[in-house]
C-alpha cells in the first residue's frame, strides 16, 4: 500500500499543460484574443488495481477534495483569463479499470471545479481509456454554460512518459479561454448563450 499524501490519496505526479493558437491551421491570424488551453492531470495510486470492489467508495468519497484542488491549480495556471470552455479524462493502468477513472470524474469532484470557473450549467464532455506510459488521450472540450454553442466543440491531445503504471490511474481536466479560432459552422453562438439548462 502506498502512504497517502493528500487525502487518502497517493499522488505520485501533477502535470500542467499550456498551448497558446496564434493562427488557425490555414495560417489565418486570430479573430480576437488567441485561443489558449490549460490541462491539469494527476497520477495516483489506484486502490482497486487487481482486483473487483462493487464499491468504488474509497476513490469517490474523498474526491470533492481532488476537484477543489484541480480548481484551485486551473485558477492558478489561467490567471486573469477567463475560462469558457472544458472537459475531463482518465487513462488507467492495465491493472484497473475504465470504471476506476470515472469514480475520480462525477458530480462530487466535477462541482468544486465549477465553482472555481465561476460556473459551469453544462455537462462535461468526458472520455478515457486503459493505457500505459507514452498512451495518448484527446480530451474533448465544449462550452462550460451552453452545450450548443458549436463553435467551442474541441479538443486537446496529451501523452505521459511515465504514467499510467498498470497500478495507477490518470485523471485529467482541459480548459479553453475561447472557442476554435474562425469557427464558422453556425449555430447558438456564445454571446447568445442563455445559461438556463446547460443546453442554450
Amino acid at each position: 500500500m502506498k502512504t497517502a499524501n493528500f487525502a487518502s490519496y497517493h499522488i505520485r505526479k501533477w502535470y500542467s499543460f499550456v498551448e497558446e493558437t496564434l493562427a488557425n491551421e490555414s495560417g489565418q491570424l486570430a479573430d480576437g484574443e488567441p485561443l489558449f488551453k490549460y490541462a491539469i492531470a494527476a497520477v495516483i495510486a489506484n486502490p482497486y488495481a487487481g482486483r473487483y470492489s462493487e464499491s468504488l467508495a474509497e476513490l469517490i468519497e474523498p474526491s470533492p477534495l481532488l476537484g477543489q484542488e484541480f480548481g484551485r491549480r486551473i485558477q492558478e495556471l489561467a490567471g486573469q483569463r477567463e475560462v469558457v470552455s472544458y472537459g475531463k479524462a482518465c487513462l488507467v493502468g492495465s491493472q484497473g479499470e475504465y470504471e476506476h477513472g470515472n469514480a475520480l470524474l462525477t458530480n462530487p469532484a466535477a462541482d468544486p471545479i465549477r465553482v472555481a470557473l465561476g460556473g459551469g450549467k453544462s455537462w462535461v464532455p468526458s472520455t478515457g481509456k486503459r493505457g500505459g506510459p507514452g498512451a495518448t488521450i484527446d480530451v474533448p472540450l465544449a462550452h462550460k454554460d451552453a452545450l450548443y454553442v458549436r463553435s467551442h466543440y474541441d479538443s486537446i491531445s496529451l501523452s505521459f512518459g511515465d504514467g499510467p503504471s498498470a497500478d495507477e490511474l490518470i485523471i485529467i481536466w482541459a480548459f479553453a479561454t475561447r472557442g476554435r479560432l474562425h469557427a464558422r459552422l453556425g449555430g447558438l453562438q456564445a454571446a447568445d448563450i442563455k445559461g438556463n439548462d446547460g443546453l442554450h
